[in-house]
């Protein structure tokens, strides 16, 4: 069966680029290929041994442990462990674009626009393709068991809980002690290394192993982003928010990441710490099982300003639109937006009024079409992962995280019709502020890096090529959530109907 999933699935690049003789090209996303500003990936053919654990995966690098005989049915097949073993873990991190895009704010409006441009987003066939990979992958490990050749381990600790900093010494202590398996290299947060509660330099004494003060390392934000093909597994000890703080870490490579239960909530984190050596051992020993969370990939694109106005025919100067630009006919070679950041997210991307006392304006746009516009507070765009977070609030709809969707619910709406709506994860959603609006806007990714967009400016969201692992326990992946929502929100919970008294004596 592994070969068979290895076959089934395409490649996928780390950056997809279509030249300006595409159909699907739009001057509003374009980037400059001849740009030196640009992180420019090597010119070589996709890498097979790409450090991306999905994309690996998708690539068919598997290794079956067990020869499959031809009267096996697929049953016994999917309940056989499948070793993946990550390779050239140790080689430098492929000049993939981490960033993805290059910042073209600072343009002087007299530069020259280059004549070879790219467009960075997927067309409709490419992102069905790429999502519906993905989904089945997603599928298929929900049957089977993948063991890892674990060799690394990044742990992230809640912040700002210091009870939790001797619960990550423990952990730290157990992992680099003689008595494992392997001689595992554990990398903890910087801050950890001096304070008093984790003592790193009494800890490595206390493991009685030579080697552990080489193999205790400490990490920060800019290694996870500059190395994410260092780690092996990832191990965090919090609640849904320190996990939502592991994928802001790991915005393209995501290893997978088992959770322990010690926070607020429990929606993913699947596991409780008191049994944490059984858990991890098992784990390492006989395979972990993967869920992969849709994540979306949002791109923040600016307004580019026009080097001389526009006249129409009349010799009248004509005000830019941004339904026009984005929707309507190209005319002439105008670069109309250019690209500034990129994000990849598991929760939501919310767009909303920020401090302005006004509410905002926001035009909605899926694929080439122009949805609507919306007056509200804001705009939630949410994973099904998020669909229990910030669009719960605002009234959206509660979806299993393993539904291929979007899901769009207005904040605070200035109507009473606007209901929330479900879209497939093939369409690419553009949220923009248009040029007549009177204020700016505000953009949060997963609740972090807070942007305003200015009128004229859009953000783009689309499933991500990069989807989030999360090792989860065994045979239990649709009766885990329902319990979380059960649990944590009292879904459905109310006092039970009586039932009709019967007269017995009449029987």
């Amino acid at each position: 069966m592994a070969q068979q999933i290895g076959s089934s699935q395409m490649a996928i690049e780390d950056f997809i680029v279509f030249g300006p003789d595409s159909d699907h090209r739009r001057k509003s996303s374009l980037v400059a290929s001849d740009d030196p500003r640009i992180r420019r990936r090597r010119s070589d053919s996709h890498d097979k041994n790409t450090a991306c654990f999905v994309h690996s995966l998708l690539n068919g690098e598997w290794n079956i442990p067990h020869e499959e005989n031809e009267e096996d049915d697929d049953d016994e097949i999917a309940r056989r462990p499948m070793d993946f073993e990550p390779s050239n873990r140790d080689s430098e991190l492929r000049e993939y674009d981490r960033v993805a895009v290059v910042d073209y704010a600072s343009r002087l409006p007299d530069q020259s626009v280059p004549t070879v441009v790219h467009s960075r987003h997927l067309t409709k066939r490419q992102l069905s393709d790429m999502a519906w990979n993905v989904r089945k992958l997603s599928k298929r490990l929900g049957g089977i068991k993948l063991k890892l050749m674990v060799k690394s381990v990044f742990i992230v600790t809640k912040a700002h809980d210091e009870s939790l900093i001797k619960l990550t010494r423990d952990l730290t202590r157990w992992l680099l002690s003689k008595d494992r398996d392997a001689l595992y290299t554990v990398y903890v947060e910087q801050p950890l290394e001096r304070h008093p509660n984790f003592n790193g330099a009494r800890l490595v004494d206390e493991a009685d192993e030579p080697s552990a003060r080489d193999r205790l390392k400490y990490w920060d934000s800019q290694l996870a982003a500059d190395r994410p093909q260092t780690f092996d597994f990832v191990i965090t000890l919090g609640g849904d928010g320190t996990v939502l703080y592991t994928s802001w870490l790991f915005q393209r490579i995501v290893p997978p990441v088992l959770s322990f239960c010690l926070g607020s909530l429990g929606f993913l984190t699947k596991f409780d710490f008191s049994h944490y050596q059984d858990t991890i051992t098992k784990s390492f020993r006989d395979g972990v099982a993967i869920s992969l969370r849709l994540r979306f990939e949002c791109t923040v694109m600016r307004s580019n300003p026009r080097r001389k106005p526009a006249v129409d025919s009349e010799g009248n100067i004509v005000k830019k639109d941004l339904v026009e630009e984005l929707v309507g006919e190209e005319i002439g070679d105008t670069m109309t937006h250019v690209p500034d950041k990129v994000f990849q997210i598991l929760n939501d991307i919310v767009v909303d009024r920020g401090p302005n006392p006004t509410m905002s304006t926001i035009e909605l746009f899926g694929d080439d079409e122009h949805f609507t516009t919306v007056l509200a507070d804001g705009v939630c765009i949410s994973t099904p992962t998020g669909s229990t977070a910030y669009n719960l609030a605002a009234g959206g709809a509660l979806s299993h995280p393993e539904n291929p969707i979007i899901l769009v619910t207005a904040i605070c709406a200035h109507t009473l019709s606007f209901r929330p709506i479900i879209l497939p994860d093939t369409i690419v959603l553009r949220l923009g502020i248009p040029y007549d609006a009177r204020t700016s806007s505000w953009a949060s990714f997963d609740g972090r890096e807070r942007l305003e967009l200015h009128p004229g400016d859009y953000v783009t969201v689309s499933a991500s090529r990069y989807p989030f692992a999360n090792v989860m326990p065994a045979g239990r992946r649709s009766e885990d959530w329902v319990e979380s929502i059960s649990k944590t929100l009292n879904w459905n919970t109310r006092q039970r109907q009586k039932a009709f008294s019967k007269d017995v004596s009449a029987v």
